[in-house]
C-alpha cells in the first residue's frame, strides 16, 4: 500500500493556495505534468464536488473525481481511472489551515497498484517515493508564484 503524506507552509492566503489546488485544468503548469483537463464538470462548482480532472504525466494517465470541495478548507478526490498502472485509491485529500496569514497545507493520498506481488513489492513503494516529490512540487511552485 502506498500512504504518502506531505506537510508544506505557504506563505499565501488560503484562498490563493485553495484556488490554485483546486483549478483542474491547469495542473500542466506544474513541473512533471504533461497535460491536465476538466472532463466532468462539479455540480454546483464547475471545479467541485463531482468533477474529474485528467492528469497525464509521462506515460501515465490518471482520472480524479472530486469527492469532497469545501473552499477554502478541503479537497477530497478519488483515483478512478488509472493507465498503465492499475490503482486502488481508497483516498486523496488536500487539507488547508489558515494561521498567522500562512497556510498550513496537509496532502495525504492511499491506496495499492493492484499487480499481483510487484504492486505491494515494487510499484507502492515508487508511488510514495514519487507522489511526494510530485505533491511537494506543486506545493513549492505555489508559493512561488
Amino acid at each position: 500500500m502506498f500512504n504518502i503524506s506531505v506537510n508544506r507552509i505557504i506563505d499565501k492566503p488560503i484562498q490563493v493556495v485553495f484556488d490554485a489546488l483546486s483549478d483542474h485544468a491547469n495542473y500542466q503548469t506544474f513541473k512533471g505534468i504533461d497535460k491536465s483537463s476538466l472532463i466532468k464538470e462539479g455540480s454546483e462548482d464547475k471545479n467541485g464536488l463531482g468533477a474529474v480532472r485528467e492528469i497525464v504525466a509521462g506515460n501515465s494517465t490518471l482520472h480524479e473525481e472530486i469527492v469532497t470541495y469545501e473552499p477554502p478548507t478541503k479537497l477530497g478526490y478519488k483515483i478512478t481511472y488509472s493507465k498503465p498502472l492499475p490503482y486502488d485509491h481508497q483516498v486523496g485529500e488536500i487539507t488547508l489551515e489558515e494561521k498567522d496569514g500562512q497556510t498550513h497545507v496537509t496532502w495525504c493520498s492511499k491506496g495499492h497498484i493492484t499487480i499481483p506481488i510487484l504492486g505491494t513489492w515494487y510499484f507502492d513503494k515508487q508511488i510514495d517515493k514519487f507522489g511526494s516529490r510530485a505533491f511537494g512540487s506543486i506545493l513549492k511552485t505555489i508559493a512561488s508564484r
